[in-house]
């Protein structure tokens, strides 16, 4: 339940999220002659209020985010305090594909490509991105996958959630032998506890890719137990992905993705869009405005 009403400047609206750390509310920014803005406020959680670790987490989020400038991105438009740090974030009108789709809902083909073509736009300027000094950040997200992806009602797509994210060019580091994201559609190297590289963002996309495409997930042993990242990475050592519902070109794809070796999979994710670009030549175009009549269409069939 919100108990404030404001935090910093803003007006908080309602909430909008929460997740293992932080909260999310839809906020309103007030100015001069009747100017409003509608923002996202992302902050701590109450019970995490004082834990220096997560403090520090979300100020490298917004270190990491601010400098960030792509539409298939959500943007940091701030960062505040007020009894602790706040994210003033792009507010996206419409919802997450984890939501709209539901358990073992499918996109129309042409649709889902639309949509991984545009995740691959925000992940390969993410890969590319620079510092000030113009040395790579080499950021992986590290945890690709519907439940952050926002979809609009205008049929805009962008990425959110980089509070997992990791530049290795920022002093702080995620240690060996820890997995952060979700584990359905994490890399073997991740759930393993790895080391990862930008190569575990395409195994990310690549699950995503069968998922809005087929309903379902590539791989099995996903049992919502502390043991289910052992259960998928062993999955994923000894069987095949599942990729029956894909036409061929797309089986290839998503196979190259979804390789077991980092260095099986494509060179980058430019790469892998220039694929999925060959392959959408052959299909039925989809764009924005259909997205945003689907997802108008799914907000009227379930709870956002």
């Amino acid at each position: 339940m919100m108990i404030r009403s404001t935090i910093g400047p803003y007006q908080l609206v309602r909430p909008l999220g929460r997740g293992g750390m932080a909260e999310v509310y839809l906020a309103t920014a007030v100015g001069a002659s009747g100017f409003e803005r509608r923002v996202a406020i992302k902050t701590l959680a109450p019970e995490h209020a004082d834990d220096a670790a997560l403090q520090h987490a979300l100020v490298r989020e917004a270190l990491l985010t601010g400098a960030l400038h792509h539409r298939n991105l959500v943007a940091t438009l701030g960062f505040g305090l007020d009894d602790g740090y706040y994210l003033v974030l792009e507010y996206v009108d419409g919802g997450d594909l984890a939501r709209l789709l539901g358990d073992g809902e499918a996109m129309p083909e042409p649709l889902a490509l639309h949509v991984v073509d545009e995740l691959a736009q925000g992940l390969a300027y993410l890969h590319a991105a620079r510092d000030a000094r113009g040395l790579p950040l080499a950021i992986v997200h590290r945890d690709v996958g519907p439940a952050n992806v926002l979809v609009s009602t205008t049929g805009d797509v962008k990425l959110a959630d980089f509070g997992i994210a990791k530049a290795t060019a920022l002093a702080d580091r995620t240690a060996a032998g820890t997995r952060k994201g979700r584990y359905s559609h994490m890399a073997p190297e991740q759930l393993a506890g790895d080391p990862v590289t930008q190569a575990a963002d395409q195994f990310g996309l690549g699950v995503t890719l069968v998922e809005l495409v087929t309903g379902a997930r590539p791989f099995a042993g996903e049992a919502r137990t502390i043991e289910a990242p052992w259960a998928l990475l062993e999955a994923i050592r000894t069987t095949p992905p599942a990729l029956a519902g894909l036409a061929d070109d797309l089986r290839a794809l998503a196979a190259r993705a979804l390789a077991l070796d980092p260095a099986a999979r494509f060179a980058s994710v430019a790469e892998l869009r220039a694929e999925l670009a060959r392959a959408r030549r052959g299909r039925e175009p989809a764009g924005a405005s259909d997205l945003a009549a689907w997802v108008a269409a799914r907000m009227g069939t379930v709870s956002i």
